[in-house]
Formats: structure tokens, sequence, C-alpha cells
């Protein structure tokens, strides 16, 4: 007799992404889809005995940038090891398309500055066969993957596209160039991609410490992209901004108007900042507000503080923009560890200024007051008295010697942990309100960027077995938080096809042994094109996790099978 099934999930627990309760039951998969969910009577040519385990649809992550790395890479990991089944890249308006030969430099830029993306590493591995975004969606299609993947259509390669140097110069977009954007944006959503992005926030520069092109456009102009995704009938719109008007009423009014004109569905990332630690207060207000007014507006917020990982073997380190220290930046670990031992070398290094990060503006608002060594057992919330200012105060030295010493001790492997955001007051009390609001959906781990000095790909394994069991007092639910990082982005991005384990649905599942899940330590590996780096962090308790009715990893063992790829509209039937 025949199997009735090509893979049942046996007895686990089965939390399908609708918030109920939990019960216990069996998944049956047939033809890369749901085939049955409950009591499964039939066998299923492989069988997974989930008895103890938690059964849930696949994780889907609103807000990454795997925009090159999905071009020569299959496996796209860190997000792959964390049940991340499906993701959303091309955010922060950065990306490859459309692009011209003579625009190439620029975008490569734009995404080495803003998302920390070396670009010797992007020059080796695209090959820029592509000039419109439907030829870039194209080229992406070359390669088999791991998981599934929507891509935005950013706004600053489009700007650039159509309005050349023009645009790098922050001028104001004329009508035709805003006519050409829209009738772009149609096309690209056409062709599709699922919506588009754009930046407004001061913290996205290039290297060289150019603006995105696209902080200063105006509300005509991103009326204009939101009213092309009007005229295509289909797409998403996704906004960074520090939101620093007089008042934050004022560009909220913005994107009102926006999404009232274009009727398209918005997403922004919201935050506790630490130079104005209430404005997400305001932020959360306003967006629960126009969401009661019945706007599909959804906020991303992440589960912990996004922190950097500052290091000698990364890309940022609390002295990397000190002339001292980049006249010995060039050298091997081993020789730069012996000549910042060297007492002659500290002296000049300390006595130089600090402050002159060279790659990425946020970290010149962290202070050492919100930097900590990164322990082992990692810590992704420790006390103030841990900081480094605390620590110096102790021991009556500069916060500067402690961190000189952090970074070289454990022969220069050890990283500091630095949060940029979500922890004002030493605490997650402020995720903790975010969490509260329906239109809050758990997020911004910005995977595939940041690769050598953030590794926030692991948010999902943080939000599980942190606020769903090890936070101190008031977990939040379990069932409920599967519910907001799979059916709620799910329902939100136009995903109908995915987020519940339901008969129908794609086959996107995680089998977890919740009880257990726990993050591995960041690693930094040499891997991508042209000998990049990049922070890897891996995790334990994911027993398996199946996309598209295959499984693809074991124990968090890729299996070799890519059954994942690229989504178009009209293969989920939308």
């Amino acid at each position: 007799m025949s199997d009735q099934y090509d893979i049942v999930i046996r007895g686990g627990t089965i939390m399908d992404g609708n918030g109920g309760t939990p019960y216990t039951g069996d998944v049956a998969v047939k033809d890369g889809k749901i085939a049955a969910v409950g009591q499964v009577s039939g066998r299923g040519a492989e069988e997974l005995d989930a008895t103890g385990l938690a059964v849930t649809p696949g994780f889907i992550d609103i807000h990454t940038h795997y925009d090159g790395q999905a071009m020569w890479d299959s496996h796209l990991a860190p997000s792959s090891w964390h049940g991340v089944t499906t993701i959303v890249m091309g955010n922060c308006g950065v990306g490859f398309a459309p692009v011209k030969p003579d625009t190439q430099d620029a975008v490569i830029a734009l995404m080495e500055g803003v998302e920390d993306l070396p670009g010797p590493s992007i020059s080796e591995g695209l090959d820029f066969s592509w000039e419109s975004f439907g030829e870039y969606l194209s080229a992406l299609e070359r390669r088999k993957h791991d998981i599934d993947f929507c891509a935005l259509l950013p706004h600053a390669p489009l700007r650039v596209y159509v309005m050349g140097d023009r645009a790098m110069a922050l001028e104001d977009a004329n009508q035709e160039d805003i006519a050409r954007m829209r009738e772009l944006t149609a096309e690209a959503v056409r062709a599709g991609a699922w919506g588009v992005s754009t930046s407004r926030t001061i913290a996205h520069k290039t290297l060289a410490g150019e603006n995105t092109p696209t902080l200063r456009a105006h509300e005509n102009e991103l009326m204009g992209i939101a009213m092309g995704l009007k005229d295509a009938g289909w797409g998403m719109i996704e906004m960074t901004s520090d939101w620093n008007t007089p008042d934050p009423a004022t560009e909220f009014a913005m994107v009102r108007r926006i999404m009232d004109a274009s009727g398209r569905p918005l997403v922004f990332s919201i935050n506790q900042r630490h130079d104005r630690t209430e404005a997400w207060k305001d932020l959360l207000s306003l967006s629960e507000q126009a969401a009661a007014d019945g706007l599909p507006i959804r906020c991303v917020a992440p589960p912990r503080p996004i922190g950097a990982l500052l290091g000698l073997t990364g890309s940022q380190n609390p002295f990397a923009g000190t002339k001292t220290y980049k006249s010995i930046a060039h050298l091997p670990l081993a020789d730069r560890v012996a000549r910042m031992r060297d007492p002659a070398v500290r002296a000049q290094i300390l006595a130089d200024d600090p402050w002159e990060f060279n790659t990425w503006s946020l970290l010149v608002r962290v202070g050492f007051e919100r930097m900590f060594a990164f322990t082992n057992p990692l810590n992704y919330t420790p006390s103030r008295e841990d900081s480094i200012t605390a620590i110096a105060a102790r021991k009556g030295v500069t916060p500067q010697e402690v961190a000189y010493d952090m970074q070289i001790d454990d022969d220069g492997k050890g990283f500091i942990f630095a949060c940029i955001v979500n922890y004002a007051n030493y605490d997650l009390e402020a995720v903790r309100t975010m969490y509260s609001k329906d239109h809050v959906i758990p997020g911004l781990s910005d995977g595939g960027a940041h690769v050598a000095f953030i590794s926030d790909a692991s948010f999902p394994t943080f939000l599980f077995s942190y606020w769903g069991r090890d936070v101190p007092e008031g977990r939040l639910p379990l069932h409920d938080l599967v519910r907001r990082q799979t059916k709620v982005p799910a329902q939100f991005a136009g995903l109908t096809d995915r987020g519940v384990l339901a008969p129908g649905m794609k086959a996107d599942i995680n089998v977890i042994d919740f009880a257990n899940l726990a993050l591995e330590r960041p690693e930094m590996v040499v891997d991508l094109p042209a000998g990049g780096r990049r922070l890897m962090q891996k995790a334990r308790g994911y027993a398996a996790t199946v996309k598209a009715g295959q499984i693809t990893y074991r124990n968090g063992e890729a299996t070799g099978a890519l059954p994942g790829g690229l989504v178009r509209r009209e293969r989920i039937g939308a």
C-alpha cells in the first residue's frame, strides 16, 4: 500500500498561527501543501515524531536585506537557521535595481554604507546582467533557495535611475521625474515586486558620508510612487524615518494622506531611541489610531536592543576611526593585538578622538553607558551596573580604557555589545508596550545586512525564548507570539497562501523544542565573495523546518533541499 502523504508530523503541540489554544495533533503534508491537521490516520513517506515539541507555521520576517546574498547564495542564512521560511527584502530604500551601467557604483556605495555589506563582495557577487527591476527578479530566479523571498522596489536606486546625479545631490524631483518613477513602480510591481521601500533617516549614508538620495523626497514624490502601486493594484510600502519634524504628527499626517490616496498598506520601523526616549509613544499612538480608523498600517519592532557587536574581527570597534588604529587596521588579528598591547600604541590610540566612527553614524549616538561586554552565556539584557561607564567609575579609569582592554582580551576575539536602540532605561519595557498593540509586528532583523557588526537575524529565536519563556516576569503567550510571527505578517504583506497551519496552505512548518530553544554565540566567518566577513549565529531547538513540503533543516543542519525562491503575486493566487 502506497503512502498517503509525503510527510506526517505526529503528536506535536500545534500552534497553528491563529492564536488559539494549542492542542496535540498531527500535520500531514502532500505535494508541497498541508493536507490535514488534527488526527491523521494515513501514513507518510516520512514520519516525524513531534511528541513534546511544538508545531508552528514557518516564520515570516518582513524586514531583511538579502538582495545581494540571494544572487550568490542558495542558503539565506542566518535567517533560515531561525525557523524563517519567508522573508521580504529590499527594505530601507536600498537595493540593486533598476540600474544603469553608470549608476552601479552609486547603488553599491549605498548598500555598502547603509547596510554594511562589503563593496568588494557586492561587486564580485553581482554580475549586473539586468537593468530593469523585472530583469533583476528574473536573474534572482536563476538560483534555487532554501526559503522564499519577496522583493521590494527600493526608492534610492529608482531615484538615481531616473534623476542621475541630481538624485545624489538631494535635488527635488520635478513632475517629469515623478511621472517616470510612478510608471517604473507600476512596471516593477507587474513584473513581481512586492511593493516599494523608502528611507527618510540621516543614519543612512554612504561610506563617504553622503546621505541616502531619498532623505528629503517631498510628499509629491512619495505620493507619485505610491500611486504607481495603485496603478498596478498591488504592493506594500515600507518606510524608515527619523520622524524629526517639529512634531511627529506632521510627518505622520503625510503618511496618512499617501495611504488614503493610494489605498496601499504601509509598515514603518518603530523603536525606543536613546536621545528621544518618549518619541516612540507618539508614533505608537498615531499608528494605533490610524489602524483603528481602518488604514492598513503596521509597525515593525525589534524584540530586544538592536545591538552592534564591536570587535577587532568585525567592521566596527570603539577606536575604528582613530588615526592610530587605522594605521594598523590592515594587520592580521594577532599582529594587531600585539601592537595594541604595546603601551605606546595604547597611549596614542586612547589619546586620539575615540568617537571618529567612520562607517556607521548611529554608533556615535550610543555612548559607553550602553556598551557592555558580550558575555558567555549570552546576555542581551545587561544591567546598568555592567556598562562600560559603570565599570570605569568603579575602577577609577576612563571608559575608553575599559573598552580598550575588552577589545584585546581573548586575543582580540571578543565583542562589546552596543545597544543602539530599545535600551534607554536598561530594560525592555518599551518593547513590552509595543507588543501589547495588535498592529505591531515583531521584526526588524535586518537579516543579510550589517553583516560584520550586527547579528540580529536571530530575532525570531530570541522572541520565543525570551518573551515566551525567560523574561523575569510577565511572559507573553507562546501561541500568540507565533501568531505575530506567522499569520499577522502574512496577512499584512498579502501572502495569502501561508502563515497558518490549515489544509490547502503552503507546507511551511517548524517543529520546535521550545523548552530548550537557545541562541549560540555569533561567530565571524569569511565566506562572502571577495573574502568578505560576516557574523553568523546558529540556534538550538529547531528539530525540523519544512519549506513547501520538503525538510530543509534537521536539528539546525541543512538537508540540501532547496524548494524556495522568489515569490510572485500570481503564484499565491492573489
